[in-house]
């Protein structure tokens, strides 16, 4: 219940007249919320009760997985099936839930079952959290997204536990299901398989490749688009053009990426499958990168050109709003727009005969140029730090930026400031980059002040 607190502080001294407030805006509150989360996972991970007896773990590494639970990654310095005990399968899974909805949405659900009052604080904050831009009805959709996550969850959770109990047994095919069904829902990626092969050995298994995937889909589209796909069921009225974007883009990206990644591997990861797996591998490799971090496909023997598109896949990411990361499918959709609106001569951004407002370009450059120098930058200092080469680190940067948990096998073999700045960068791309610029920031009013413009050659 703390977390609503954070917003604001009071100090006062013992008898003084002074009396000092501390305030912080809904965008240091969710960096402060996240990392709060994060360092209070790591210590249970510490704990005895959570790693297996023959194994050992350093505050480090439970420090990486928790950070990479909370930011819904899935990258894994040990197995995350074989190293953790039960209890430490648990306290991941929530780590993934609670990351994944976000504090805030968490928060919301305890202080509805309470019947505690939500204020004008925690509404901004859960704005902020939902990335909505809007703040009327903002207490009844996260309400809405809690029951339609649970809803979804455990749907899939019981066809998953169907399908494993069969090989399993009915025990451990209902907790694979549940564990399996909420990581990808939250595009966490994390699996309880053993040996790090995640899915592998499902490539050619229609129901784990559709349930996997679908999940996917759903938790990666963002909040908003689903409830305004129930609302055009209900009222027959026209869809907003943001989730014209998201469905355009995020249906694009997984055809485009299914038939790509197919021509590509034929002959090589592919080859063994029948036709029917071939299309299923492909098609569940296209979808993975959104952020879920499964595979089904062995990661380090695609072919450089599969890997770098990959890379590519990776750092467009899910959509707003959701349990994915990246830069956002509106944030590239909005680049290629202005980019083909400027190649046709209009002078402004347009699509789905609407027009895209010049500081959503603004912000969207912004997006991707923080973005992209936070890939190089880590890319870079990783280069120096690990023996790799360059595709395989790339790989690694873009998979924590992007929240992914893809990997090429280096993740285990990291050192341990290659460690920590895969930390920095999972939690850097969870929260996102302009929300850490925006809670960094001291500016807050905007200025009215316009100097004279003059013109510069560019191109």
């Amino acid at each position: 219940m703390g977390l609503f607190n954070l917003s604001e502080r009071k100090l006062t001294g013992n008898g003084d007249q002074k009396r000092f407030t501390v305030r912080t805006t809904p965008a240091q509150t969710l960096v402060i919320g996240f990392a709060a989360i994060i360092l209070f996972g790591a210590v249970l991970l510490t704990l005895p009760v959570s790693v297996q007896p023959d194994r050992e773990v350093s505050f480090l590494t439970s420090l990486f997985t928790a950070t990479s639970a909370v930011c819904v990654t899935g990258l894994v310095v040990v197995d995350t099936g074989t190293h953790w005990t039960t209890f430490g399968h648990i306290v991941i899974l929530a780590l993934i839930q609670v990351g994944g909805l976000g504090f805030m949405t968490m928060a919301t659900f305890l202080y509805l079952v309470l019947g505690r009052r939500i204020g004008l604080k925690q509404r901004l904050m859960i704005q902020e959290s939902l990335n909505q831009t809007n703040l009327a009805g903002i207490v009844r959709l996260a309400r809405y997204v809690l029951l339609f996550t649970f809803a979804v969850e455990i749907s899939f959770a019981v066809i998953l536990a169907l399908r494993w109990s069969v090989e399993l047994g009915w025990r451990k095919g209902m907790w694979f299901g549940l564990f399996h069904s909420v990581s990808s829902f939250n595009n966490a990626g994390f699996d309880l398989f053993g040996n790090f092969k995640s899915l592998t050995d499902y490539n050619g298994d229609a129901i784990v490749t559709l349930c996997i995937t679908t999940l996917i889909i759903i938790g990666g589209i963002g909040f908003s688009v689903i409830m305004d796909l129930v609302r055009r069921l209900k009222e027959r009225g026209h869809l907003s053009l943001h989730t014209k974007m998201v469905l355009t883009v995020t249906g694009l990206l997984i055809f485009c990426g299914t038939v790509i990644i197919f021509l590509l591997e034929y002959d090589n990861t592919l080859q063994n499958l029948n036709p029917l797996g071939k299309v299923l591998a492909s098609y569940f490799q296209a979808v993975t990168p959104r952020t879920a971090g499964y595979n089904t496909l062995d990661i380090g023997a695609l072919h450089s050109a599969t890997q770098f598109f990959i890379v590519i896949l990776m750092f467009i990411g899910a959509s707003p709003g959701s349990t994915g990361g990246g830069i956002k499918t509106t944030t590239f959709g909005a680049l290629v727009i202005s980019v083909w609106s400027m190649i046709k001569g209009k002078a402004e951004a347009e699509v789905f005969e609407r027009r895209v407002g010049q500081d959503l370009v603004f912000k969207s450059l912004a997006i991707m140029f923080i973005a992209s120098l936070l890939v190089v930058v880590v890319t870079l200092l990783l280069s120096i730090t690990e023996k790799a080469d360059f595709l395989t680190l790339l790989f690694e940067t873009t998979s924590a930026f992007g929240t992914v948990g893809l990997s090429m096998g280096v993740t285990p073999k990291l050192t341990s400031m290659g460690r920590i700045l895969i930390i920095i960068t999972m939690f850097l791309g969870r929260v996102g980059p302009l929300t850490l610029a925006f809670a960094l920031s001291r500016s807050k009013l905007k200025s009215h002040l316009r100097y004279p413009e003059e013109k510069i050659l560019v191109g």
